[in-house]
């Protein structure tokens, strides 16, 4: 695959419901195996489990004992999955999907093209 290498793109995404604001990434996160993208949504839900109230904490912990082996199914069928919790006026959403990672460019400078040396930023 010319140094392409397969792995899964997470995010986690909050959404006030209580207002028109959207969207927010709160953070990202590149798993190389499904193993470890679902790991990362799990390891999040057990951490804000005792925080939440009961109800949302028990659709997180029947996410866990239930869902995660779905997700973790549809992950290795290279199929995106998504996982969301609402808390009061809180909604949180956990989003996987199967992604090619590129390989960086190397950085050393014997490594660059000639033009890179006459790069110079704009001031601002």
């Amino acid at each position: 695959m010319n140094g392409l290498s397969r792995g899964y793109w997470c995010e986690c995404w909050t959404q006030d419901l209580s207002d028109e604001r959207g969207l927010a990434l709160l953070a990202s996160f590149d798993a190389y195996s499904a193993p470890q993208a679902d790991r990362w949504i799990a390891v999040a839900l057990r951490t804000i489990s005792p925080a939440l109230d009961p109800d949302t904490s028990d659709e997180a912990w029947t996410w866990l004992y239930d869902g995660r082996a779905e997700t973790r199914r549809a992950l290795l069928r290279a199929e995106p999955c998504t996982v969301s919790i609402t808390q009061s006026s809180t909604r949180v959403t956990w989003t996987i999907r199967p992604v090619l990672f590129l390989p960086l460019a190397y950085r050393q400078g014997v490594g660059l093209p000639p033009c890179a040396q006459e790069f110079k930023p704009h001031a601002t």
